[in-house]
């Protein structure tokens, strides 16, 4: 049953201003309505000048980064955001996950979802059947450069799994990897530091579209001694120029179509690995709102909640399909680490070279043609003509040597 929406927002605002809050993101309209800026970001950061609320805020060019003293000055920007029309407000504190609709009528349609316990892993007794608590060391010197706490030292070590469980064994490269919408480059950093713990030589690019994060990275690259093998790039992920074919293109919560970018640009490079963990599913949602769901499938779409939850399963399942059918074999997986974030799936992806069979197309093309949906990442890529359509073209693999 829909919320009174100024009862919603007042919780919001209390998620938003207390000490637990991990991220949050406003982003969409009401109907009729538009705010002054396309999508706000908040998160806690820790400055030498103290603990700080940050608030990034993009309206269509180079996005607005403040960092706010905790009381009067966060109170007076979260009070702005949260007058201004957006549609969706997804919040996630240490303890709750909240989502926040507003309806066509101006109510609001929220789901709570409770965090589970967080505990820590118990090491086990050092031995040669043993495996180690942690892929990277929490105690390692690169925490120390690129900070961090221990959730998100947990994160890194669930990704860090993920990406293991992706590569061959006895790899050493040359291998070149592309992280598509980086961020803060955290994982991107954690994940050259492991691969090369592993001994594999390996050569990484960033992209964001923020030139400041780019400085920052790059900045971090320096210190880190990783200059000459770690770069960084500002541009957006369909036209950021990275060098070489990537091997391995990561692409880490990066938000709505901006997964289906980073997927189209790996197949399109005809990149080996693919691990991309997606972030919030509009496109889709959207086009379900305004066409007439199929018969017997009106229950399932019938309430707010339950369409968004299935916009996400369906975006996800296109995309796996549409990765197959050129030519990768394409798992949807759990991102296990899902006290961070509800969107805790994980596409993982092998480039097989194999042509699709008449099959693959045509559960793929009852699919969309079912829901009337047109995906973004099959606009991007190109849909094979048919059955046969040959696969995204190839590059000769790294090398893999014996293991010792």
């Amino acid at each position: 049953m829909p919320d009174s929406l100024p009862a919603a927002l007042a919780e919001v605002r209390t998620l938003l201003l207390d000490a637990g809050l991990n991220r949050a993101v406003a982003a969409g309209r009401r109907r009729g309505l538009r705010p002054s800026v396309h999508r706000a970001e908040l998160r806690p950061v820790a400055l030498k000048s103290g603990p700080r609320l940050q608030v990034i805020t993009a309206n269509g060019s180079a996005p607005r980064t403040r960092n706010l003293a905790r009381g009067t000055e966060a109170e007076a920007a979260v009070d702005a955001l949260l007058a201004e029309p957006f549609g969706n407000w997804h919040v996630e504190t240490a303890t709750t996950t909240l989502q926040l609709r507003v309806t066509k009528s101006g109510a609001a349609q929220v789901h709570r979802t409770a965090a589970p316990p967080v505990t820590e892993p118990v090491s086990e007794p050092v031995g040669h059947d043993r495996t180690k608590a942690h892929l990277l060391d929490p105690g390692d010197p690169i925490f120390t450069v690129i900070g961090g706490s221990a959730a998100k030292r947990r994160q890194v070590d669930a990704f860090l799994r993920a990406l293991a469980a992706t590569l061959p064994e006895g790899l050493h490269g040359p291998l070149r990897v592309a992280d598509l919408g980086c961020g803060n480059a955290y994982l991107t950093f954690a994940a050259y530091r492991w691969l090369t713990q592993q001994g594999i030589d390996v050569h990484l690019v960033g992209v964001d579209i923020r030139e400041d994060q780019r400085q920052r990275n790059t900045e971090l690259a320096r210190r880190l001694g990783w200059a000459d093998q770690v770069r960084f790039v500002a541009g957006t992920i369909t036209d950021a120029a990275v060098g070489p074919n990537p091997d391995l293109v990561l692409a880490l919560h990066a938000c709505d179509t901006a997964t289906d970018e980073a997927l189209a640009r790996a197949v399109q490079w005809g990149s080996r690995w693919v691990l991309a963990a997606p972030c919030c599913h509009h496109d889709l949602a959207a086009q379900l709102r305004s066409e007439p769901t199929p018969p017997p499938y009106e229950l399932l779409t019938r309430q707010g909640i339950l369409r968004e939850r299935f916009a996400d399963v369906l975006t996800d399942a296109v995309r796996a399909g549409l990765l197959r059918l050129h030519g990768y074999r394409a798992e949807v997986v759990e991102f296990v680490d899902s006290r961070h974030t509800p969107r805790n799936l994980l596409i993982r992806a092998r480039h097989t070279g194999a042509p699709p069979t008449g099959e693959h197309w045509s559960q793929y093309r009852a699919l969309v043609d079912g829901w009337r949906v047109t995906p973004r990442l099959a606009t991007l890529l190109g849909e094979p003509a048919g059955a046969t359509a040959t696969s995204a073209t190839s590059r000769p693999a790294p090398t893999i040597k014996p293991a010792d």
